[in-house]
């Protein structure tokens, strides 16, 4: 039913995926001397053979980023090259093209839909790889995006090394005495006798510190070590964004971000830019009167002139507590980390009819990561994997990971699984893990990931849960489940005290519910400057660290009302783009942003556990995956041809 997650001879993985990949050669190899190739006989075979290897593959990587060790990171290593070189000949493989193409012009009329998708992607995907291109221009393909996987790997690595090897050890009781009990709890150690605290650039410990933290001095001291992490990176970054460009031109697009939109839901750069400003000056000019709160706090509290980056998230706490009495340390016994995860289930079968069950024999990496099976009128039909608290040995950060997809191919049927990994307080024997509501909406978040993997109907892997699903659309899922934490009836499912095992009163929740959109324009423009950095990094000619930092200033001039400190090197930090899947794709969240908010405007104007509202979005959003693409299924579940960029505006309270 599902794959026992067990990786034997670890330390020899790089051999077994060797040998995986030598008997997929061989099995194409057969499949290409079919004469009559078909649909069924030559791309099911082939879907399933993908599948095979990528289930292995993900384990790899899965254990680097959870159980991150020198093991690990050899091991790891020591695949990439291996499944990148694979990828790209099979990318590249002129015969399977063909393959394709014949299928798609002797069975179209006859394949169902999932089945002509596959075809449309994989087509599209092969020109994408080279097919077409002379012998020396596939081989400088190759060349480079085995080179890209390494550069992504050494920055990633290089980003979780200089976070885990800096902290601040504070002795002064009055440097901590706003700091949150829990956090401080954490923080705290005994040195011969004297009792001494460690904050560390995990983002648990910095966020309590750079929040909490009363010495503006250890403020910027944590701040700088944050935002100045890896600056090795920045001559990876220049690598990559030569070799991006060179792989654009390729291929036959001017840039890389052109590229980019080939397998996106926006047509056009300039319909991203359009957008993206769009945003920003509805944006910044409601930035700017926040930021002017915030400033009035800090001078009127401790006569702070120069209000600085490091100062922002210590006195808008202090501001959102005076505006909304909002004390996160008052909140926090009211979301441990089990009744979170146990209101959540109960939300998700209100709306969607699903129940989860513990699984107790399952295999795991870690004694804190809990199993649990899917189940829907009553039958199994997937199985998740949360890991939750943050580890030394666990790269920082949220995130869902697809292992296994659903399908039915020759009559067999496989169930789909995933893991959701977040970094929340870590629990003791003697300490609960308490969670931030921000947590709680992250742990939303990641879970609407999750669901649209899990809850696929589709029968061809290629096109199941998230697979096929365009980059700025993947994201709607997510976020529309998001907007779930901060509803009053979902809450009090869930927000007990942990002791008292008292529900979260109706005025502390109506704070909380009002606060959402506290420096929701600050936010936003934040936001925006990643994404508008990002699409233009890869439009432009910037090759050097000189250029890259002249953009970066440039883009924060237009969005942002307050100006980082020059030592800032975000750049060499943003792993969404340089180790991930974001490069000229970070505008994606604001474009699958405006997805969800229009689609919970259905749910606001009816009811929040509007049950048939939520088994059509089950149904078509959900169920339906990358099979069909995401303009129709919003237009299918809403009746919309598009949804309206003002619906985020509203729901943020940017306008009314």
């Amino acid at each position: 039913m599902f794959m026992e997650f067990e990786l034997k001879d670890f330390e020899n993985s790089a051999k077994t995926l060797e040998n995986l990949i030598e008997e997929n050669k061989k099995e194409l190899d057969e499949l290409l001397k079919i004469e009559n190739k078909t649909y069924q006989n030559f791309v099911v075979a082939f879907e399933l053979m993908s599948e095979k290897l990528d289930k292995f593959i993900t384990m790899i990587s899965h254990i680097d980023s959870v159980k991150n060790s020198e093991l690990t990171q050899e091991v790891y290593s020591k695949c990439l090259p291996l499944i990148s070189l694979y990828s790209t000949e099979i990318s590249q493989n002129e015969d399977i093209y063909r393959a394709f193409i014949n299928i798609q012009s002797n069975e179209k009329g006859s394949l169902n839909i999932e089945q002509n998708k596959v075809l449309e992607n994989e087509i599209r995907d092969f020109k994408l790889g080279g097919c077409g291109l002379d012998t020396q221009k596939k081989d400088r393909l190759k060349e480079i995006n085995l080179k890209l996987s390494q550069l992504s790997k050494e920055f990633s690595q290089n980003l979780l090394d200089a976070t885990n090897s800096w902290e601040m050890i504070l002795e002064d009781e009055e440097d901590v005495k706003n700091i949150p009990q829990s956090d401080k709890d954490l923080a705290k150690f005994d040195d011969d006798g004297v009792v001494k605290y460690r904050f560390t650039l995990q983002m648990p410990s910095y966020l309590a510190y750079i929040t909490y933290g009363t010495n503006r001095a250890r403020r910027e001291e944590i701040y700088k070590a944050y935002t100045t992490r890896a600056p090795e990176n920045a001559k990876i970054i220049e690598e990559i964004l030569k070799l991006k460009k060179e792989k654009a031109n390729i291929l036959g697009f001017d840039n890389y971000a052109q590229y980019s939109l080939e397998t996106k839901m926006a047509r056009s750069t300039d319909e991203v830019l359009e957008f993206l400003d769009t945003l920003a000056t509805y944006g910044k000019v409601k930035a700017k009167d926040e930021l002017k709160e915030v400033q009035k706090l800090a001078y009127d509290e401790d006569r702070l002139e120069d209000i600085q980056s490091f100062d922002i998230a210590y006195y808008s706490e202090k501001l959102k507590k005076a505006n909304y009495d909002i004390d996160q340390e008052y909140y926090k016994p009211y979301f441990e980390q089990d009744s979170v995860v146990q209101g959540l289930f109960i939300v998700l079968d209100k709306l969607f009819d699903i129940e989860f069950r513990l699984v107790q024999d399952a295999k795991k990496w870690d004694d804190k990561v809990k199993v649990y099976d899917i189940s829907e009128n009553g039958s199994i039909i997937a199985r998740l994997y949360l890991d939750l608290e943050a580890r030394d040995d666990k790269k920082g950060g949220a995130w869902m990971h697809n292992w296994e997809t659903h399908y039915k191919v020759n009559g067999k049927e496989q169930l789909p699984s995933a893991f959701v990994v977040c970094n929340f307080a870590p629990s003791t024997k003697d300490t609960k893990s308490l969670l931030r509501h921000s947590d709680v909406v992250t742990l939303f978040h990641e879970m609407g990931h999750a669901l649209h993997h899990l809850l696929s109907k589709v029968q061809e892997p290629f096109v199941s849960g998230i697979s096929g699903v365009t980059w700025d659309t993947v994201e709607f899922p997510s976020q529309f489940l998001e907007y779930f934490a901060y509803d009053k009836d979902v809450l009090k499912i869930f927000a007990k005290h942990y002791q008292t095992k008292k529900v979260l009163d109706d005025e502390a929740i109506d704070r909380l519910i009002k606060a959402k959109n506290f420096q929701s324009s600050l936010a936003m423009v934040r936001q925006l400057e990643f994404a508008l950095f990002d699409f233009r990094l890869h439009l432009e000619d910037i090759y050097t660290q000189d250029k890259v930092q002249e953009l970066l200033d440039e883009v924060r001039l237009k969005t942002s009302p307050l100006l980082p400190p020059k030592y800032n090197k975000f750049q060499n930090g943003f792993s969404h783009i340089f180790a991930g899947g974001y490069a000229a794709g970070y505008y994606s969240y604001k474009w699958a942003e405006v997805l969800s908010a229009d689609a919970f405007y259905m749910f606001i104007d009816s009811h929040i556990f509007n049950k048939d509202l939520a088994l059509k979005y089950k149904k078509i959003i959900l169920g339906q995956g990358g099979s069909v693409d995401m303009d129709k299924l919003y237009t299918s579940f809403t009746n919309k041809q598009k949804a309206d960029i003002k619906s985020l505006l509203r729901i943020d309270g940017i306008i009314s």
